[in-house]
């Protein structure tokens, strides 16, 4: 996304989303390269980071720190998921043998809230964080469905439609004949649209509780070889989990 705000407030977030992306701890140097800054502007920053707990200095370099889960907590309560859709997850994946994933539309931006891949698996492609590929996945697809269409355009326009894999719909025409069929259909997928080894299933949520402008997904993903072996199956134990949240 371009830098729109205060150049310092711009390389302290470049700062932090550096250590983030990081597989270990990294040093200041390092992060003086990834923030496009001086080593000494990289000190100034990281200071006030760490006083605050956003970073920890330890001795092969900055970590993430622990102020980080607080907020993440905070981002929870506030996005105000139904009761229990950690365990609607984990129920999921047991009837699928899939990753589950728990996504929701906020403010203009589509965010993988959580999932059951574990951190370590990093050939899954669908981890948590801001989506940008809503296009091409059926989580995004799902929420998508039930925005607005200007509220859609938004969100079209900020991250476009870029092509991913052969099978990625990259026109909003074709989109939104393709939305079109998941309203009818209740639920959405995408076959190898995102990443060509994968296929996802995913399902909107009716609003619980005092929602107003946010939109909740439950999606599943599977391996596609699998997926074609048994698309009833699996669907089925998608619609089954959707409905335990409605009740």
């Amino acid at each position: 996304m371009p830098h729109t705000g205060p150049q310092s407030l711009d390389r302290a977030l470049a700062l932090v989303d550096a250590v983030a992306a990081a597989p270990g701890p990294v040093s200041a140097k390092a992060l003086a390269r990834a923030a496009g800054c001086s080593l000494s502007t990289a000190y100034h920053l990281l200071g006030p980071l760490t006083e605050r707990g956003y970073l920890v200095r330890t001795a092969r370099g900055y970590a993430l720190g622990p102020e980080l889960p607080r907020l993440h907590r905070s981002f929870l309560h506030q996005l105000a998921p139904a009761p229990g859709m950690g365990d609607l997850l984990a129920r999921l994946r047991r009837a699928t043998g899939g990753e589950t994933y728990h996504t929701a539309y906020r403010g203009g931006v589509i965010t993988v809230v959580d999932t059951t891949a574990p951190v370590t698996d990093t050939a899954n492609p669908f981890a948590p964080g801001r989506e940008t590929r809503a296009h091409a996945t059926a989580h995004g697809k799902a929420l998508l469905a039930r925005l607005t269409p200007r509220a859609r355009r938004r969100y079209l326009d900020e991250h476009g439609m870029a092509r991913l894999t052969p099978a990625t719909i990259t026109s909003a025409e074709a989109l939104e004949a393709e939305l079109l069929r998941v309203r009818a259909a209740g639920f959405a997928v995408s076959v190898g649209e995102a990443d060509p080894a994968w296929t996802c299933l995913g399902v909107a949520l009716p609003p619980a509780g005092e929602e107003r402008d946010t939109v909740h997904a439950l999606s599943v993903s599977v391996p596609t070889q699998e997926f074609r072996r048994r698309p009833e199956a699996i669907r089925a134990a998608l619609a089954e989990a959707a409905s335990l949240r409605i009740r």
